[in-house]
């Protein structure tokens, strides 16, 4: 899975983070590398831990909470 997540207000207004690895959503608890990529994140990291909460597999849709820690 790669998502990037771009900041569009605040003091983080403009920097951006992505989220790269294997979001496996049958595994309850997963972690996910954070790279580093623009602006006050300029070369940090940290990881994303995701949770799926709800799965309806007639409709393929999948609801999954992230929690993510960045250092910079």
């Amino acid at each position: 899975m790669s998502m990037s997540f771009v900041f569009v207000d605040g003091p983080n207004n403009g920097s951006c983070i992505s989220l790269l690895g294997n979001n496996r959503w049958i595994v309850p608890v997963r972690k996910m590398p954070i790279v580093s990529d623009t602006g006050v994140f300029l070369l940090t990291g940290g990881y994303a831990i995701a949770q799926t909460h709800q799965a309806d597999f007639k409709f393929g849709d999948i609801i999954v909470g992230c929690n993510v820690i960045v250092g910079y």
